[in-house]
């Protein structure tokens, strides 16, 4: 499955951002949960995929042309792209030295217009900009291209994808970004760039009558968009946060792909923003649409505040296949390439993680690590390189199915800064988090009821606090520590085996946030007693750097 994030603000200027619909938000939160295709240009981390379902098919009489650019064109013209760039150095700097490669293919449907305008190709990822132009305007409708994808001439495509599209004020129109890691094996290869749809959406909202001081599921009807019912159950954690564990049951499955529901919350008229890190889409058991989200009780007190149920609405559907035809070509790029094959631990006397090879391109530098272990993540979270005097900060993509240990980090390139094999570059590592397996001995849980009941446990010589409490016929068991140093635990499981019953997440953790509390349900719990174990647990050194140089 292809990685697709959206992005449909109309975002004028850093300082100026129309916050709806937050689609950045909500898809790097599903990510984040493991919902979305392969992560990248943006950090989240998540394993699971999910092709997204196809729509009402639209008849059209007309055929699509197939366009074809016979040679590869650079391109003379400037386009201003507002910030769509923004934090892509790399292809910016590839644009102001007339790297692009003019394409200048559109296909127009039903008042429509997709254009592509400038390709950016080197050995590290093909970028592709775009522009979409609708006939219809109408206020609070926005439009999105639905899944782009990139196939060479054997059918084969990047797991790695990325679409970004932004309003463009000036110019009435959406400026569109495509990322995909595929890139030519040879100078120029002829590919196949195809959207599924071009679709416009609005937004609405719909009351919901929550009582946020109780801790029971509460379920509120919600008949529109394919969606029946809502669930919310309110958690209060540590005091000062509000977790709402949400679930959205559909009557029309296919409507998933496009409502993103999300709980807003208000306070005397104002919107107050949920806290960084929930998410949004993990599939329930039955194939409920799961949502958590974490909000600073201050900010959210009961009697004061309102709820809504935000979620958007498929308003036109142009179906596709939106097809072009290219040759591209990475021959500009290649003399400003060096790829430099690495054997190095990412630590001294590390034999679990070794930095493997370091690809420098005009637009970007990537690094790879290989990972081998049985969770395979780098064990430290925050990531630079320092390039010749400059720090250079990095994201990282998720591994390829068939890599599944190798990780990749990618720092953009600065369009002054030179990199020669003579440049200094050094890799640091900060903040590390290490994964424990070695507490295996259960822990007893006894008179299991709706009384919450505590047990403190030393776990890896940290003071862990265990509560176990049933809510109707739900057991839920937590974790925490006073101690910051102690990770948390990930998950747990009851009983071992084939009898093995597994915790469901409540909270929403990642590694390295700071955050060491954990919730796990266990749905239609019978009994009084369990013996509960843990998977794993993880502890925090964030003073922890490693420096590794790659050249000279």
């Amino acid at each position: 499955m292809k990685k697709l994030e959206i992005m449909l603000e109309r975002q004028l200027n850093e300082e100026d951002t129309v916050n709806y619909p937050d689609f950045e938000g909500m898809w790097s939160r599903m990510e984040q949960s493991g919902h979305t295709a392969p992560a990248g240009i943006n950090t989240a981390v998540g394993t699971g995929m999910y092709r997204r379902g196809k729509w009402r098919k639209v008849t059209f009489a007309a055929s699509l042309s197939v366009l074809l650019a016979a040679a590869p064109v650079y391109a003379a013209i400037q386009y201003d792209w507002g910030n769509l760039l923004h934090g892509k150095e790399g292809v910016q700097a590839a644009l102001e030295q007339n790297l692009g490669q003019q394409l200048g293919q559109s296909v127009t449907r039903e008042g429509v217009t997709l254009t592509l305008r400038t390709a950016i190709v080197d050995d590290n990822r093909t970028v592709i900009l775009y522009s979409l132009e609708a006939a219809d305007q109408a206020e609070g409708r926005f439009w999105n291209v639905q899944e782009l994808s990139l196939k060479d001439e054997q059918g084969n495509s990047s797991e790695g994808e990325y679409t970004y599209l932004q309003w463009d004020e000036v110019n009435n129109r959406y400026n569109g970004y495509f990322e995909s890691d595929w890139t030519p094996q040879k100078s120029e290869a002829r590919v196949t760039l195809t959207a599924t749809a071009v679709q416009s959406f609005s937004q609405t909202q719909v009351d919901i009558p929550l009582d946020s001081r109780s801790q029971a599921i509460q379920s509120f009807p919600v008949g529109q968009e394919g969606m029946e019912k809502l669930e919310i159950q309110p958690f209060i954690q540590s005091g000062d946060k509000l977790l709402l564990s949400s679930a959205v049951t559909f009557t029309r499955p296919e409507a998933k792909d496009w409502t993103f529901p999300e709980i807003i919350a208000y306070r005397n008229g104002t919107e107050v923003r949920s806290l960084p890190g929930g998410t949004y889409g993990t599939p329930g058991d039955n194939g409920e649409y799961t949502m958590k989200q974490t909000f600073k009780t201050a900010e959210v007190p009961a009697g004061e505040t309102v709820y809504k149920l935000q979620y958007t609405r498929l308003e036109q559907d142009i179906t596709g296949p939106w097809v072009f035809d290219l040759q591209l070509s990475k021959q500009q790029m290649e003399s400003g390439t060096v790829k430099t094959a690495l054997d190095l631990p990412l630590e001294p006397g590390d034999t679990v993680n070794t930095i493997e090879n370091m690809i420098v391109t005009p637009t970007q530098i990537r690094v790879s690590i290989r990972v081998n272990a049985k969770y395979p993540q780098i064990p430290y979270y925050k990531y630079a390189l320092e390039v010749g005097g400059r720090t250079l900060e990095g994201s990282q993509y998720r591994s390829p199915k068939d890599e599944p240990k190798l990780m990749t980090l990618r720092f953009e390139r600065p369009a002054e800064l030179e990199v020669t094999p003579e440049t200094p570059v050094t890799f640091v590592g900060s903040y590390k988090v290490t994964v424990h397996e070695d507490d295996k001995t259960p822990l007893q849980l006894t008179s299991i009821s709706a009384q919450k009941q505590t047990i403190m446990r030393s776990t890896g010589g940290y003071p862990v606090k265990w509560t176990y409490y049933m809510e109707g016929n739900d057991l839920f068991v937590e974790t925490e520590s006073e101690d910051a140093r102690f990770g948390g635990v990930n998950q747990t499981h009851i009983n071992l085996g084939k009898d093995r019953i597994i915790g469901r997440p409540v909270t929403v953790n990642f590694n390295g946030d700071g955050n060491n509390r954990a919730i796990d349900v266990y749905k239609d719990f019978q009994g009084t007693e369990a013996s509960i174990y843990m998977f794993h647990y993880t502890t925090d050194e964030p003073e922890r750097e490693t420096r590794v140089q790659l050249q000279p």
